[in-house]
């Protein structure tokens, strides 16, 4: 009889939508045949950290990978353009004139940079990318009229002969670092942190470190190499005063010195930078891609670009350096609205490393079959340390890296930096601004309460910034 009546109220319960947790899922798994979908996934331990827990089991190894982040945080894409109308007139595209040009460097070096656009190319190694692949980074930025950078590992004689305007980047590792070097550059970046990775330093598998790459580097061919994560000669912000005197002397105060740091302590570093001399800062935001790095640095250490950048004007600010000392902001920059609104935050030029490889021809569909034959698929790769990028870019091997034409890539990557000047011009003009560097963070508000914090502008519809007051 007991039976009987169970079935009968297994019937009635089922007719009904029954909570997850309540008589109809406890009898259902009863009888065995629990639908698994009512009780979803547990918060914590989702299939992804599962399957990452029986990988590091199985390896008994952290694991790697490139590009930048997979989780969801807070993007320029939070913030939104006030246009003109009425109390703000906007500018005619085609009659006035909104320029975009950026003088970098010009607090000390007697010989700053001129650049045609605020959108400049970021350091990626010969080593991570292939010789082509920097070639052709070169070739679209002196189409654009901007300046690119070396990267660890050294100067290329094809990046060297093709980039009008090269920074040179002076890192931990010293790879390929030579005096002469440094002279020939017109520009040089003190690298003390990347945003996919700060405190930690670069990663090159021994698979991408070809014959030309080990001479480079002084490294043994094919033998997994591990950069330092600090200077050899830095234990403090005082030694920083001292290397970039050296530096100065070392190419005749001709060239302007850039410090670059990852995003955390934003405001201190920022400060300690323009005090130990420097002539520009570059603030990269946990967004930043990276060729190789553990897995939990990328996304378990740095705080946003958003925040970096308030963070960073508000430093300069305090010491009255603001524009006179130019600050460059990288980390996820995509498109025209990322430039813009980094600007309008108070930013002289950013930066742009996983974008500009993307323009190159990375992730394109055209390999999306050899994306799959090596368990990816276009837009999808980021096992760049891998070397075995079907686009020619991400490698050494001479057979992948000859698809990629230097000449066709740097027409690509030219093009796009010129969209996105474009995009960065039309924002402006619709804001009422003749300058791109007239931007500014009351032209901008806020969709959510995490970026009105962030980045210190408006919740839409209110005058509230959280945490400064307001309603």
């Amino acid at each position: 009889m007991a039976k009987k009546k169970v079935k009968k109220n297994s019937k009635k319960l089922k007719k009904t939508n029954g909570s997850v947790g309540g008589k109809a899922d406890v009898h259902a798994h009863e009888e065995g045949k629990r639908n698994k979908s009512l009780l979803g996934h547990n918060a914590i331990f989702t299939p992804e950290v599962i399957d990452d827990i029986h990988i590091k089991a199985q390896l008994g190894r952290y694991r790697m990978r490139g590009m930048a982040l997979m989780k969801k945080i807070p993007t320029f894409d939070d913030l939104v353009f006030l246009g003109a109308s009425t109390s703000r007139y906007p500018l005619e595209g085609y009659r006035e004139k909104c320029t975009t040009e950026v003088i970098l460097g010009n607090r000390f070096a007697k010989n700053p940079i001129h650049l045609k656009t605020p959108i400049t190319i970021a350091g990626m190694s010969f080593g991570s990318l292939s010789a082509q692949a920097k070639e052709s980074l070169g070739r679209g930025a002196t189409i654009a009229g901007t300046s690119t950078t070396t990267g660890d590992g050294g100067m290329t004689p094809e990046e060297r002969g093709h980039s009008k305007t090269l920074v040179y980047q002076y890192l931990p590792s010293r790879y390929g670092m030579n005096p002469d070097d440094l002279r020939k550059a017109d520009a040089i970046e003190i690298v003390l942190g990347q945003g996919a990775k700060p405190g930690g330093g670069g990663m090159l598998l021994g698979q991408k470190i070809s014959p030309r790459v080990a001479q480079m580097r002084n490294l043994p061919e094919g033998i997994d190499q591990r950069s330092a994560c600090r200077h050899p000669d830095w234990t403090g912000p005082d030694d920083l005063e001292i290397k970039i005197q050296e530096l100065r002397e070392i190419t005749n105060w001709e060239k302007p010195i850039y410090v670059k740091v990852g995003a955390t302590r934003v405001f201190y570093d920022v400060t300690l930078a323009v005090k130990a001399g420097a002539d520009v800062v570059v603030v990269d935001g946990m967004q930043g891609g990276t060729a190789a790095t553990q897995d939990v640095f990328i996304e378990h250490v740095g705080i946003p670009t958003l925040p970096a950048v308030r963070m960073a004007v508000e430093a300069l600010q305090e010491m009255d350096m603001h524009r006179k000392v130019q600050l460059i902001v990288s980390g996820g920059i995509r498109s025209g609205a990322d430039v813009a609104k980094a600007l309008a935050l108070g930013a002289d030029a950013v930066s742009i490393g996983t974008a500009a490889l993307i323009a190159l021809g990375d992730q394109s569909p055209e390999f999306d079959d050899e994306y799959k034959a090596i368990g990816s698929a276009a837009g999808f790769w980021d096992d760049y340390q891998a070397g075995n990028d079907p686009a020619g870019i991400t490698t050494q091997d001479p057979e992948l890296a000859k698809r990629l034409d230097p000449i066709l890539g740097g027409r690509r990557l030219a093009n796009y930096i010129n969209v996105l000047t474009l995009e960065l011009q039309t924002l402006a003009r619709a804001c009422g601004k003749s300058h791109v560097h007239n931007l500014e963070p009351e032209d901008m508000v806020a969709l959510t309460m995490e970026a009105a914090a962030m980045a210190g502008v408006p919740l839409a519809g209110t005058d509230w910034i959280p945490g400064k007051g307001g309603i």
